[in-house]
Parts: C-alpha cells; structure tokens; sequence
C-alpha cells in the first residue's frame, strides 16, 4: 500500500500507502538478498512471469521491442529509499522487468534528494538539456507547455495506455484539469489521494503516559505538552536535551511541517480559500497567519523547537527524533514509516500515535488538503521531452507498474516482489507511477474490519500485507515496520485520523485546482521564497510586524495580479 505523497517517492500520495510516501515512507531494514529472490508459488522468479493481458493490450499496450531502446530520465528520491545488496537506481527488478518485459532500459541522468530536486531540475530546463521523461510540478508544467518542450499525451495515452491507465488519465480527481492546456493533455498527474497529504499531529504516547498529561483537545493544551516535552525531562536522563516540537526549514510538507499547526488557527499556508466576501484568498497572508507565527516565534524563544531547524532538512532534523530527542510533529500519515520509525528502532519504548489536529478557539480546526491531489510545488506530473524519439515508452513504463502494482488481479507473490521485499520499499524503484483517489482509506477500513473478524479472506495483496502487519504488532512478534504499518492502516493508525476527518466533514480543500496563471508561472516561485525566508525570520526572533511587510510585498511583486487571475479562474467556472 503507497503511500504518498507525492514523488516518484513524493509521488508518493500516489500509489498506495501500504507501500508508504508522497511521500511516503517504510522501515529502513536493508535486505541481504536481491528483492528478485522473492519466489511465487511454483518456484519460478516473480519477475519472471509473463504479463497477463488481452491480446489487443500485447499489441500497444505491453508490446515488447525488438531492439532494447534506451531512455533517460531524472528521479527525486525518498529519505528511505534502500536497496538490496548489489542492486541499484539503475539494477532493480523494475529495471530487468522494463527491460526483459518492454524492451526498455532506464537510464538515470542524475538522481537528488526531493529538497533538491526543483532546484536541480529548473537547471536542467534552463541549460535545455531535458531527458526524455521526467517529473514536474504545475509551475515547471506550464512553463515547458509554454516553451514547446514537451509533448500533448492525449494521443499516446489513447493509443498506448492500458484500461487502467486510461482510466487514471481520465479521472477527473487525479489532476486532469491542472495538466490540461488549450485542450492538450500535457502531464499525467501521479495522482493518488488528496487525503494522504492531510496533516495530523504525532505525539509521542509514552512520553504523555510517563508526563501524566492527557491527549490533547485544544491548541493550549498541545502547547503545554510541548513545554513539558522540554522541561520536564521525559527521557529520563537529567539533562535538558530534549524539544517539544519538531521543524524543518521548508517548514511545510510531510514530517517536521506546519500545515497542520497552522490550521489549528484557521490559518491555511500555500493554498487557496474563500475569504469573507466569497472571493478567494492566498491563505498564507492572512491575519490568522500572523498570531500562529507569534506563538510559533514563543515557543522558539522558550527552547521548544530546535534552534537549528532553519538549516536542518526533514533528514537532517529526524535524527533528533531518532535519537529520541523530540517528542511531537505535526505531519502526514505515513511518517511512522521513516523518522518516527528510526526513533522506535533505536528505542522499542517509543510510542507514537497520530492524532487530529486541535483548534484555538471553539471553532474546529480544518485540516487542509490540496484541491486535487496536486500542488504548485510537488513533482506531481509526468512529462515527455520533445526530443523522444519513443514517446510512448513513457507510457508502456506506466502499463507495467500500474499492472504490477494497482490491477486488482495481480497474484500476492507478484505484488509483494515489487512492492516490499526484504525491508525495502520496493515500490519506489520504478521511474513512474499512478495513484488511485481514496484507496488508501479503503486500505484502513478494510483492513479494521479483517481484524474486528479476525478474518483477513475477503482482502486483497494490499491489503492483506497491511493486515498481517497489525497482526504481528499487536501479537508482540512484529519489528518495526509491523509497528510502522500498523500505526498507518491499524485501529489506531494514522487513517483512522483521516477517517475520522472525512466522517466529521473537517477537511478544507484548496479551492483552486485549475492551470497555474500566467503570473503564477512568471513569479510565485518568488514569493514562495520569500514567505519561507520572513516566516522563518520571525519564528527565529525577528520582528511579528515584518509579517505585515511581507504581505505588501507579496502583493505589489505579482501577488494581486495572481489572485485577480485566481478569481477570474473561479468565475469562469462558475
């Protein structure tokens, strides 16, 4: 089951989050056997068996070339990505699978970390020196649309893609209206579930067991948690060495973020919402925006965050959590599968749970979510350079995943081999992805109610992977990915957070969804930089009024003329 988010790891949200982003995340275990020792039932290699599909489908969809072609691309990876002994990006099962499947090798230019994936590839747009498929996010997309860069997929997806994937391209929720210019379909949203990237908050259970302090229900009390995360000693050893809250310096995002603490003062960061009059309005200058920096900026000043955390990336900042020196994080669901799990590996006593996020006032918090599984920023949409000469590899590469790892008649042995095998997360190899809306609740529900029976028959391979993991996490006999797994998809896992958003009507969507604006993709990457370099600032102690100076910035430096376009956008939709 993927999780998330977004990417080709962050493409996360995308797959399923038994799999763990987005992203999207897993245990850390490295495996001593190749993932490709993974036999199916009649002995024979998983990889090695043929793909199963309808004559037609072998004649586009899964038709092999004669001659192996090559095609490059450039990958953003995940903080958990391992490998088998002797396997690689470049020598996995997915890439013998692409190879002895489809006749396509993968060859990958250079690969980076997802904190430097944007920078890294705007480089590679401006030098024009593009591979022939590779991932964007909605301001790039627009700007190679634009450029006459990359090519309309309509047809290719048309002629080549499988059902599945004609299905995913079609799905109005995975982004098909962000990706469409002037009728032309120019990136295949990675899709997957706007849920997965709900923030909640986790709080290390143990600590507020030994603390005698109580779950949160508000904003204050989660403060006052915090303090005593950081005065009162919770590891025991006499020293003041431990935070309340954790926070990296991109300050938004998967783990370490915060979405969801701003949400908590109705404040919704980087997103579009309505505003009193019924028009939309850039959440992130918002007055709500400024008294959550105020108390953010306090907290700091008091030692409750790390006074590193403007140079520290998610990485960076999870070892102090792996070392167990923080005990809460506001984030997404699958963190337990990453920095929280480290922190469990290193200390079988910590404990984390995921719970919602709390308001300041009587007014419930509202957790955000982005309009339809994408954003401004996330490498969310696959692309094809111009310069292909095989342009509808990109889309055999697709069929053969989504089989893989999404069609629902893909044997238990076929599906784990290329999904998880040997503590590794497998799923992440493959240089493309899709995602389905919602499947990852689907995952939590069924899997409660296998467990509630006792009865895991009625499951799928997603499913029941995940269901085994509850099973040996409640049973005492699991190891830490059983533990991660279960406080994803378990009782009391992350998505029975999210589920509980969804019954109680407290997500708050985004409410622009449509192409980036021309002003968007001439000037928001700039006043995104700028929102992170002042709100860092005034959480490290400049002044809260800077706040105000920011806002008129970002208003007179292309902000105005971006929400006038927004709201043109709205109309016309209307």
């Amino acid at each position: 089951m993927h999780i998330r988010k977004k990417m080709i790891v962050t493409l996360a949200t995308c797959l399923c989050v038994s799999l763990v982003a987005v992203a999207c995340s897993s245990d850390k275990n490295n495996g001593s056997e190749s993932a490709t020792a993974t036999k199916s039932d009649n002995g024979a290699k998983a990889s090695d068996k043929p793909i199963s599909s309808s004559s037609s489908e072998k004649d586009t969809a899964f038709a092999k070339y004669d001659t192996p072609i090559e095609l490059t691309t450039v990958r953003s990876l995940g903080d958990n990505l391992k490998f088998a002994q002797g396997e690689d990006l470049d020598h996995n099962i997915w890439t013998k699978d692409m190879l002895e499947q489809l006749g396509i090798k993968i060859k990958n230019n250079w690969s980076v970390a997802r904190a430097q994936y944007d920078a890294k590839l705007n480089v590679t747009i401006a030098s024009n020196d593009l591979p022939d498929f590779f991932y964007v996010n909605a301001i790039q997309l627009k700007q190679l649309a634009e450029a006459g860069q990359i090519i309309d997929l309509k047809g290719l997806v048309d002629k080549y893609g499988s059902p599945i994937v004609k299905q995913f391209a079609q799905d109005t929720r995975n982004g098909l209206a962000s990706a469409t210019f002037d009728g032309k379909l120019m990136g295949l949203a990675a899709g997957g579930s706007t849920l997965d990237q709900a923030p909640m908050v986790w709080i290390r259970k143990d600590w507020l067991t030994k603390l005698n302090l109580s779950v949160p229900k508000t904003m204050d009390d989660l403060i006052k948690i915090s303090d005593a995360f950081t005065s009162k000693d919770p590891d025991g050893n006499g020293k003041p060495d431990t935070y309340g809250l954790a926070l990296q310096k991109n300050l938004y995002g998967g783990f370490g973020s915060l979405d969801g603490y701003f949400n908590g003062y109705h404040a919704y960061p980087k997103m579009w919402v309505k505003g009193k009059d019924g028009n939309l309005v850039y959440g992130s200058i918002q007055p709500e925006m400024k008294t959550a920096l105020a108390k953010l900026q306090e907290l700091y000043k008091n030692g409750q965050i790390d006074k590193e955390f403007g140079v520290k990336d998610s990485n960076k900042e999870g070892e102090l959590v792996a070392s167990g020196k923080i005990g809460m994080t506001f984030g997404q669901m699958p963190i337990s599968l990453s920095q929280l799990g480290d922190n469990r590996k290193n200390d079988p006593k910590a404990d984390w749970q995921a719970y919602p996020i709390v308001s300041v006032d009587s007014n419930p918090a509202m957790a955000q979510i982005p309009a339809i599984g994408v954003s401004m920023e996330d490498p969310s949409y696959l692309v094809v350079s111009k310069s292909n000469k095989h342009p509808e590899a990109a889309i055999k590469l697709l069929n053969l995943v989504v089989k893989y790892l999404n069609d629902p008649s893909t044997s238990n042995d076929v599906w784990t081999a290329h999904s998880k095998a040997n503590g590794n997360e497998v799923w992440m190899y493959p240089p493309v992805s899709a995602g389905q809306p919602e499947k990852n609740l689907k995952v939590h529900q069924d899997v409660v109610a296998a467990l509630d029976k006792k009865d895991p028959s009625g499951l799928n391979a997603e499913e029941n992977d995940a269901y085994n993991h509850s099973v040996k996490a409640a049973q005492g006999q699991g190891d830490v990915a059983d533990w991660g797994f279960d406080k994803v998809f378990g009782r009391e896992g992350s998505y029975a957070t999210i589920n509980q958003y969804v019954k109680n009507n407290l997500l708050m969507p985004s409410e622009f969804y449509g192409t980036p604006t021309q002003t968007m993709g001439d000037k928001f990457t700039t006043l995104q930089k700028s929102e992170l370099e002042t709100f860092t600032k005034i959480i490290m102690g400049a002044s809260i009024d800077s706040f105000d100076k920011f806002v008129s910035d970002w208003k007179s430096l292309g902000g105005d003329q971006i929400t006038k376009e927004v709201n043109d956008w709205a109309k016309s939709k209307k």
